[in-house]
């Protein structure tokens, strides 16, 4: 059945616009009406910098690892139309409750940090559900806290998918595109997941994933998300 609750979750921001995983590209992505944003994260020097890649080459004007460089330099650094790599909790503040957050673990080593700041961010009044925390490494995610939503992520079908986010306590199961279908998201709601798919780039798409039963899915282009009204 048609989802009337569809999502709209802004992949790395409205980075079909403006530089993906910037203060730019979240703002856009809020005015552009997204229930979430989706964004990554790398912990360097203590700090939780919002990046994708391992490298900094494509969306940077920098060079070579983002783990083995220091937050000084990372921030120095141009990612787009004059905006700079943003630090995690630059984000949250940004953000101020206007949508939901959905924390990528990049980098290794991230459940811990990640944790601690969401702690102290709920601590100041952001409530427990504002979050997600996902991720490919299962470990990884596995360490993150138990009171947030955790989104398993699978880029193939693999026969134990749903018995690995069982063990992982997780809300949802975020699919690629590729092996998003009818049965998986029958099979999915059947044991109480919510079904994310990214990265979904065309209305059509987009209407055939809602007609599916798809929870929500990750675009670079909200705008192209369709609304409720006929």
């Amino acid at each position: 059945m048609p989802k009337d609750d569809f999502i709209c979750i802004g992949h790395r921001g409205a980075s079909g616009h403006a530089p993906e995983n910037t203060l730019k590209a979240f703002e856009l992505a809020i005015k552009l009406g997204c229930q979430w944003i989706e964004l990554d994260v790398y912990v360097v020097e203590g700090e939780l910098l919002v990046i994708h890649d391992e490298k900094l080459n494509r969306t940077t004007n920098g060079s070579g690892l983002v783990e083995a460089q220091t937050v000084e330099y990372l921030r120095s650094l141009d990612a787009g139309d004059g905006e700079k790599i943003p630090l995690l909790s630059e984000v949250i503040k940004r953000v101020a409750h206007r949508c939901k957050i959905n924390i990528e673990l990049k980098g290794t080593h991230t459940a811990e940090p990640v944790n601690a700041l969401l702690k102290d961010f709920i601590s100041k009044g952001w409530r427990e559900d504002e979050f997600m925390i996902s991720s490919f490494n299962h470990e990884e995610l596995a360490a993150s806290s138990p009171d947030i939503k955790r989104g398993a992520l699978f880029h193939k079908q693999i026969a134990n998918m749903f018995e690995r986010a069982a063990d992982l306590n997780a809300y949802a199961v975020n699919l690629s595109q590729k092996i998003a279908h009818t049965e998986i998201v029958a099979q999915a709601h059947e044991r109480g997941y919510q079904v994310f798919v990214y990265t979904v780039n065309t209305r059509d798409e987009m209407l055939v994933l809602k007609k599916m039963g798809v929870d929500g899915v990750f675009t670079n282009f909200p705008d192209l998300f369709p609304s409720d009204k006929p």
